[in-house]
């Protein structure tokens, strides 16, 4: 069968931390559109409409629509979102979970399969690192029982004890480095019986601190955070969507020659 995949999220599923030699961001999406195509021999396309620093009900009202307009229909769509919205002062928990029930619905309306995640776990390393934790573990909880409600096919990164380990992270300690995004590859694979293709694992080393690199993440990281906070500003302004087209995948995205348009 086709796979025609699309999917819709935030940096996360943008690969925001898993940068390719040109700067243009790879992450767990395009690492799963690349290993769909080694490991099944069906045609795989692929479209991606995350956007950095969405909240969910952006990504929902910018992107759902496009992506189940899509020619010819999705067979499947990949959805996390709300990550952003749990680092912001004041958020509405029963709100994400009725979106993202919103989304399910839509989904299996058109028949689209829906694949829900929840966000890998960056609390330890963060400031204000235990109400994040607490916050997104009542959201992930949330959504994880609204899935079984539904009997969709959903994916817990947060609870995966081994992503949360320094060495899957980049240097923002916000967003997964390129191991990270392998690893949600794997598990995504995995919730469809599948395993990530040998040449696809990426290896990670530990990362080491040092006083000089603590004020330097301050100052390359937090501080800019701070700031877009304050002007009401975003890292995803004035970006689009990276494969906002059905793109045949004929081998791992980041080789040479590895899609084109369909």
């Amino acid at each position: 069968m086709t796979i025609r995949y699309v999917a819709i999220g935030d940096s996360f599923t943008e690969g925001v931390g898993d940068e390719r030699p040109d700067g243009t961001p790879r992450g767990w999406a395009d690492r799963l559109a690349g290993a769909l195509a080694a490991v099944q021999p069906a045609p795989v396309y692929y479209a991606n409409f995350a956007i950095r620093g969405r909240l969910l009900d952006p990504i929902i009202d910018e992107q759902l629509d496009v992506a189940l307009s899509l020619e010819p229909l999705p067979t499947h769509l990949t959805l996390n979102g709300g990550g952003n919205d749990m680092m912001r002062p004041k958020h509405d928990m029963a709100h994400l979970v009725d979106l993202t029930r919103g989304v399910i619905e839509r989904c299996c309306e058109a028949g689209v399969t829906p694949v829900i995640l929840s966000g890998a776990d960056p609390s330890s390393r963060l400031p204000m690192g235990k109400l994040l934790h607490r916050r997104a573990g009542m959201l992930t909880d949330a959504i994880s029982e609204l899935t079984a409600e539904t009997g969709t096919t959903f994916v817990d990164a947060f609870h995966d004890t081994e992503i949360r380990k320094a060495h899957y992270w980049s240097g923002d300690r916000l967003h997964l480095g390129p191991g990270g995004h392998a690893r949600v590859a794997s598990l995504v694979l995995e919730a469809f019986e599948l395993s990530l293709p040998a040449d696809e694992e990426t290896v990670v080393t530990e990362a080491k601190r040092s006083p000089l690199g603590e004020a330097r993440y301050y100052r390359e990281h937090v501080l800019p955070w701070v700031g877009r906070r304050l002007t009401g500003r975003s890292s995803g302004d004035g970006r689009e969507a990276k494969f906002p087209n059905w793109t045949h995948i004929e081998r791992p995205i980041g080789e040479e020659e590895e899609t084109r348009s369909a």
